[in-house]
């Protein structure tokens, strides 16, 4: 049910790591929490965030959630795409990124948790 391809947060938040830059979106289970998305607050290009920091929010009909940066770094790409359209998230939470970052510190990675801890964070 979850991508094994990348590593979640217990705040329900997805990055998947391509060398030293990554995308970072919420997951499926978030986005069935959150009903249908309305609004998402996105960050500046070249904004940095330590691991846990708040980089931005995501809005539904039922309430407004944080969105936490599973892993420091800076900014280097927002999708846009979500400005106009943030009932995308809800089609395909796992297809669908927030942010792109650089990594400062890529071996934060081993805080994260796998598809498997995260099935079962959530069952």
């Amino acid at each position: 049910m979850y991508p094994s391809d990348r590593q979640y947060t217990k705040e329900h938040e997805w990055i998947s790591v391509s060398g030293t830059t990554a995308r970072v979106g919420i997951t499926d289970y978030a986005q069935q929490q959150l009903g249908d998305v309305v609004f998402v607050e996105l960050p500046d290009v070249g904004q940095t965030f330590d691991q846990g920091g708040q980089f931005g929010s995501i809005e539904s009909v039922k309430a407004v959630s944080d969105l936490y940066c599973p892993m420091a770094g800076t900014v280097v790409e927002v999708n846009t795409t979500l400005v106009d359209r943030p009932e995308t998230v809800n089609a395909d939470a796992h297809g669908v990124w927030i942010i792109a970052i650089e990594l400062s510190s890529p071996d934060q990675a081993a805080g994260l948790i796998d598809a498997a801890a995260y099935t079962e964070l959530v069952s």
